[in-house]
């Protein structure tokens, strides 16, 4: 211990906090908070029951169980690699936001985007949001992107198929080159990587794990798009981090039980990490999404068969 202090120059018997992986620490963050009074069903309160959605440039999908699951495509389990005690599977998406961006700022609309966003002091998603909803006043919502379908994984597939030859693909496309068609386009992205959880959740759920609930953080989770594509897509509820940088909070209860202020890292999860808000998902469109989930496979199915075609001798 003082040859420690003395390599590292610290006091001998200071307390120095165990570290951590980010998205681990995001994990920490959001996945134990008190969800008491939030009118969340009975199977969203156990811990085992929820899904931690890291998502930002990439994201992490971290579930945790009491014993070890064994889930193809996905990485684990790892026995106390984030919650002491607890097994870890964690899936991913090697590109979410970095994906949107992609496609947004590659579409030849976007430079009006950018001058009528910032006409109005608006983010560009947050316009293209309202722009959508202008779009929707129109008419039905699903019919908005029944003919546009995006497989995501323009930079390979992380889980749960764990492939790096799958490229992006784009079916529906038109000679369009507007405002429209690029917040159209923006909009089925968002719903592609929403499906690709649905995706990992269902091979988590297969697999063995009981997940009923979604724990966001991270900067997409500022999106509300992005918060209630999941909550329609999954089916599931969302729960937002009333902190949206949970990394901060994990690393911070890392470093409040290292202190002594609490006595276990599951006290410190409950009392430190917070509910911001609830998004539900919406029933009315639950047939035309279970209906895009369809395609999204057919598209990976597709994708393999053009790869065996071009493969054959």
């Amino acid at each position: 211990m003082s040859q420690a202090a003395r390599d590292l120059g610290l006091p001998e018997g200071v307390a120095v906090a165990a570290s951590l992986i980010d998205a681990h620490a995001g994990g920490l963050g959001v996945i134990g908070a008190d969800v008491t009074g939030y009118n969340l069903p009975r199977e969203a309160q156990p811990i085992t029951s929820r899904l931690a959605l890291i998502c930002g440039t990439s994201s992490c999908h971290m579930a945790i169980s009491e014993e070890p699951i064994f889930v193809p495509g996905v990485w684990g389990p790892y026995y106390s690699a984030m919650v002491p005690g607890f097994w870890l599977n964690e899936g991913g998406q090697s590109a979410t936001g970095k994906l949107i961006d992609h496609v947004v700022q590659g579409h030849d609309g976007f430079s009006d985007l950018q001058k009528k966003a910032n006409s109005r002091g608006q983010h560009l998603y947050a316009f293209l949001n309202d722009h959508l909803d202008q779009i929707r006043a129109l008419g039905p919502q699903d019919s908005l992107t029944g003919d546009l379908h995006v497989w995501p994984d323009f930079h390979g597939n992380r889980s749960p198929l764990a492939d790096l030859t799958l490229k992006g693909m784009v079916v529906g496309l038109t000679l369009s080159r507007g405002l429209d068609d690029l917040a159209l386009l923006y909009l089925a992205t968002v719903q592609s990587l929403a499906l690709g959880t649905r995706h990992i959740l269902e091979t988590m759920k297969s697999s063995g794990h009981n997940i009923s609930s979604l724990f966001l953080c991270g900067g997409l989770s500022k999106n509300p798009l992005f918060v209630q594509m999941h909550a329609d897509i999954t089916g599931l509820p969302v729960v937002l981090s009333r902190e949206v940088e949970s990394v901060l909070v994990g690393a911070a209860i890392l470093g409040a039980c290292a202190s002594g202020d609490f006595t276990s890292i599951g006290e410190a999860m409950q009392k430190m990490a917070k509910v911001g808000k609830i998004v539900l998902p919406n029933p009315e469109h639950k047939r035309f999404y279970e209906k895009k989930y369809q395609v999204f496979l057919k598209l990976y199915d597709h994708q393999k068969e053009y790869q065996a075609i071009m493969d054959g001798r």
